[in-house]
């Protein structure tokens, strides 16, 4: 693409309104550092009633630069209002370095018309945004969209047949399957479920709303997560009826009609416009965004992902210097044809551990997930790990599961302030909590790619969950959480069965002296839902079994470590 140049241009039969953006943005913005200096000052069109698909007002603030000439045009569309953070973030931020700036609450959100309905309007109404901007004598047919979580899926909604218009696209911290959001093979994220209500019902109506909705949400988590039935029992919670959170909870099949349209995964795998992806090592859509990268790259789609020591908040927080760098980079790249500030590989991941010796490593890299060796970790009796593989599939050790009294979360990629890495020994020592443990490492081990376990178990009910952790161990013993995953069993009575956990994905340096740990247990509550341990629906039972889960030899942690030759294609320590 040829670079841009500014001269007569289409906006000077525009005449810019003289509105400078809200003082509240104006001021967020003054305390943010580490950002690029703006290039030009900042005009504001607010309270703008762009028709959605149905006719009625989708609310939308327009920001713009303050100067002659043509500039692109980013599109983000939001239910969380127009507000703090987004028109600062948003807004104020991209128009400062030379965008037009569309800031739209979706349907039945911030004053927009209709109601909201989770998923099924974002495609029409994208579209209908679209045939108003080519109307608009700002705008010179160049268009990009960017935005965080939902901010993400509903530019998969209009990437699902995108306009011609349509050049670059930025997905932070990104959403694509709502199903997957809420539900986890087969088990309720029912933490995840509980934010993401209170953030879609009462974000859009401002801070102070959102802040008081998030406090009750605390105070009364305990109460809403152990009901018998959970069914229901987020109401109070919540300040009221929240209809589709009702409906997304007590539909856990992925085939279930209720989903028909709601994943727009298949959209990556014959996309075509250049798309940045974002995400973080403790982000509860991480999963999804490795899965968009996999689908654009076989689909020979232009695409980047940075993953950073984040969770899915503070990516826009502590993270928002590396995640504003990016995402402008790439927009510039593609909406201007300036390429200086893209960086030479198409994947940059931050490798947790290495900071041990107290830098902060990057690692650039050619493709993801690199090529490795993946390798067992088998348990044994001893709860040690090793890698020798055992002879024979006897008991190895055994606990009992009580929903009554459930192993409760502890970090990991939660929507909460609580997400991320925490120190589990507190949760290690429970009795219902399997460890096993690695020798102190006599050289740094570096796991790079998908982690799994592959579980030989047996249970007495037939009815289980099994919790997987890979930790990382200090020579102090403090035992850091790395990357986990939830599987559902169904097993036949006594006799052993085998099932295999994924457990995310990670970039870690497990640093001399420093030990791997495998944690094995039956939940992790509230984050998941309690398994009733007797085959009745999580949300419906109102009846518990405790359940004993008994591990069996040939059980293994499955370890992805860089193949020989195929270290980082470079490192950099920030």
């Amino acid at each position: 693409m040829a670079a841009r140049t500014h001269g007569p241009a289409t906006t000077s039969t525009w005449a810019p309104p003289s509105g400078k953006p809200p003082l509240a943005s104006r001021i967020m913005r003054a305390t943010w550092r580490g950002l690029p200096a703006k290039r030009y000052d900042v005009g504001w069109e607010p309270g703008l009633r762009v028709p959605a698909a149905d006719g009625g007002p989708l609310m939308t603030d327009h920001y713009f630069p303050r100067a002659e000439g043509d500039f692109p045009t980013l599109l983000v569309r939001s239910p969380y209002g127009r507000g703090l953070p987004w028109s600062p973030m948003y807004g104020v931020l991209f128009a400062e370095q030379g965008f037009h700036v569309v800031l739209q609450s979706c349907r039945g959100t911030g004053g927009s018309g209709g109601g909201f309905d989770l998923w099924r309007n974002e495609a029409a109404d994208g579209r209908a945004t679209v045939s108003w901007l080519r109307e608009q004598p700002w705008f010179d047919g160049s268009l990009g969209t960017v935005g965080p979580s939902y901010l993400g899926y509903v530019q998969w909604a209009l990437a699902a047949d995108p306009p011609p218009e349509l050049k670059a696209m930025v997905v932070q911290v990104g959403l694509h399957d709502p199903h997957a959001l809420f539900h986890a093979h087969g088990a309720l994220n029912l933490e995840t479920a509980l934010a993401v209500g209170t953030g879609m019902t009462y974000q859009h109506r401002g801070m102070a709303a959102f802040v008081k909705a998030t406090l009750r949400l605390q105070r009364r988590l305990g109460e809403a997560t152990t009901a018998q039935p959970l069914r229901g029992a987020h109401v109070a919670a919540l300040g009221g009826e929240v209809p589709w959170l009702d409906e997304v909870m007590t539909h856990p099949d992925a085939e279930d009609v209720y989903w028909n349209g709601a994943s727009l995964g298949e959209v990556a795998e014959r996309h075509r416009v250049p798309t940045s992806l974002i995400t973080g090592w403790h982000d509860a859509l991480a999963d999804q965004t490795f899965e968009q990268y996999d689908r654009l790259r076989r689909a020979g789609c232009e695409t980047s992902v940075l993953v950073g020591p984040w969770t899915h908040t503070s990516a826009l927080q502590q993270g928002w210097p590396e995640v504003f760098a990016e995402s402008l980079a790439w927009l510039r790249a593609h909406l201007y044809g300036d390429p200086s500030g893209l960086r030479p590989t198409r994947v940059r991941v931050h490798v947790g551990g290495a900071d041990v010796g107290g830098a902060d490593e990057w690692r650039d890299m050619e493709d993801w997930p690199p090529a490795a060796v993946v390798g067992p970790w088998f348990a044994t009796a001893r709860k040690d790990l090793t890698r020798q593989a055992p002879a024979d599939r006897a008991p190895l050790a055994s606990f009992r599961y009580d929903p009554g009294d459930p192993t409760p979360s502890l970090g990991g990629p939660l929507l909460s302030r609580t997400a991320g890495s925490r120190d589990n020994r507190t949760l290690e020592a429970r009795d219902d909590v399997l460890t096993f443990t690695g020798p102190p490492l006599t050289e740094p081990l570096d796991v790079l790619g998908p982690v799994s376990a592959r579980l030989s178990v047996s249970t007495d009910t037939g009815h289980a969950d099994v919790f997987t952790r890979l930790c990382d161990v200090d020579p102090q013993g403090r035992s850091v959480n790395v990357c986990d995953g939830l599987g559902r069993l169904r097993t036949d009575g006594q006799e052993a069965s085998d099932v295999t956990v994924p457990m995310s994905q990670t970039a870690h340096r497990f640093a001399v002296g420093h030990r791997v740990r495998w944690q094995i247990s039956g939940g992790a509550h509230p984050r998941f839902a309690r398994n009733p341990g007797n085959g009745e629906s999580p949300v419906d039972a109102t009846a518990f079994a405790p359940v004993r889960i008994t591990l069996h030899a040939g059980s293994a942690l499955m370890l992805a470590a860089p193949a020989d030759g195929a270290g980082p294609d470079t490192a950099a320590n920030g």
